[in-house]
């Protein structure tokens, strides 16, 4: 069996994307472990990309919780419920909109915790935060950070020096390569918007400069200096949040509670973008899919978590049927073994250690790979544990017999090569019709047929079909 002696603690280096560099982690306090990651904007499902960084900031949570102990660390992710993609939404589909955002924040902690993520133990809305926001922003004007124009007030991008240090470009550069808003309030092209007017149909709050709303920025500036105080440990979120989203919470924290020791979080850490069968997510293409959707498909929230786990965070990740296909065959395998366990265990070390290398969750699969070759199920159960690949139970489909479709993916496929032949598609219609009856899901495309059982899957129906 693998020696699974834990070390006294293990040492955690992590890449920070400030200073480009993997790192030992140090926190400020280790009885006080704080991260903070930007959350999803409520007013739709999440979609598969959405919840890579929700997966990848909860191995980093498991691991800071088995490193410094759970009552040690706290993790915060928001909510952002005022935002004008909500509004858009009520106004389309005449609904209010807190009636919007409390349906969608329901889905969204369904959806991730049926992908095996613990719930953050703080999650800010930022309406419950408005106060905030508006202290903040008066200290900025205060110190000559700011200014209001045309009912809006925005950050003076000139006043902070080290713009531009996290994505590591020049306010010039910057300017060439965004798209910015064209304003003539503007002092500078780059001064982004801390508050703006709200028209009476909109929602909106009493400030000193009218009635009005909260920027996308200064939210998480003022939500995690509220959880947090002006220096925390970790800030987290996807890396097309870098900039301008994160380098402009940089900039209004760090004017607005400077510190000599450093300002705001000591580390940031970016996940890299999904892509689908090797292409770009887009609704053009037909390859936008939702966390519900590819559950209900019938693939389980453990296959999918396995799969975003099977790449390094930092790398771009490619969203393949193949790698789903070959997750669901790895965790039969491993649940079978772990089913066995008659003891009590723990992590294996060697998987704590490779997710102590900047949660390196490859090599942690690799490691499982090994203790399953060596047959140790009270390891390997433990393990899964602790990698969000399975609670105290084995889940119910891993007992259920994987269902071979292929006799009917093969009769349809010649079915419908007679058809384009004979222009008579009578067999093939009703042989869909027999599947989608039984409970399948038929896809059919150039590259052949897939069939995909569903929850409601009744393989009795398809008894005697020819």
């Amino acid at each position: 069996m693998p020696d699974n002696k834990p070390p006294t603690k293990p040492e955690i280096r992590l890449f920070n994307s400030m200073t480009r560099k993997k790192e030992i982690f140090r926190p400020l306090d280790p009885d006080n472990v704080r991260i903070y990651v930007c959350g999803p904007t409520v007013y739709d499902r999440a979609h598969i990309g959405n919840a890579r960084p929700v997966i990848v900031f909860d191995m980093l949570y498991r691991l800071l919780r088995h490193v410094y102990g759970e009552d040690h660390v706290t993790y915060a992710r928001n909510f952002t419920d005022v935002d004008d993609k909500i509004i858009k939404r009520a106004a389309e589909t005449g609904r209010q909109i807190d009636e919007i955002t409390e349906e969608t924040i329901a889905w969204y902690h369904d959806d991730m915790e049926t992908l095996g993520t613990l719930r953050p133990d703080v999650e800010p809305r930022a309406t419950a935060h408005i106060g905030n926001m508006i202290s903040m922003i008066e200290e900025l004007i205060s110190g000559g950070h700011a200014y209001e124009a045309e009912g809006h007030v925005l950050f003076a991008v000139d006043s902070y020096a080290a713009y531009g240090r996290l994505s590591g470009r020049s306010v010039k550069d910057m300017i060439a390569g965004a798209r910015v808003e064209v304003a003539p309030y503007k002092r500078n092209p780059m001064d982004f918007v801390l508050w703006k007017p709200s028209t009476p149909d909109q929602p909106g709050w009493d400030s000193p400069w009218g009635r009005g709303r909260p920027g996308w920025h200064i939210e998480c500036s003022a939500m995690s200096y509220e959880l947090f105080g002006p220096r925390f440990d970790i800030h987290g979120g996807g890396g097309d949040l870098k900039f301008p989203h994160h380098e402009n919470e940089i900039a209004q924290s760090c004017c607005a509670h400077p510190g000599d020791d450093g300002c705001f979080a000591q580390i940031w850490m970016h996940n890299e973008m999904l892509q689908v069968e090797g292409r770009k997510m887009s609704k053009s293409l037909g390859n936008f899919f939702s966390v519900r959707e590819l559950l209900d498909q019938g693939i389980p929230g453990e296959v999918i978590r396995l799969v975003y786990l099977g790449t390094h965070y930092r790398k771009p990740m490619d969203w393949t049927e193949r790698k789903a296909a070959e997750a669901e065959a790895t965790l039969r395998k491993w649940y079978a073994l772990a089913a066995q366990a008659r003891r009590r265990g723990a992590p294996y070390v060697a998987v704590v250690s490779a997710l102590a290398d900047d949660l390196n969750t490859p090599g942690a699969i690799a490691e499982c790979h090994q203790l399953a070759h060596a047959g140790d199920a009270a390891t390997l159960r433990h393990t899964l544990q602790f990698l969000g690949l399975m609670d105290d139970d084995l889940p119910q489909w891993a007992d259920a017999p994987k269902v071979d479709l292929s006799r009917y993916a093969d009769m349809l496929t010649q079915a419908r090569a007679k058809a384009m032949e004979s222009k008579d598609f009578s067999a093939v219609d009703r042989l869909k019709a027999a599947l989608i009856s039984a409970g399948v899901e038929v896809r059919m495309g150039k590259e052949g047929v897939d069939l995909v059982p569903g929850a409601d899957f009744d393989p009795a129906k398809l008894e005697g079909l020819e």
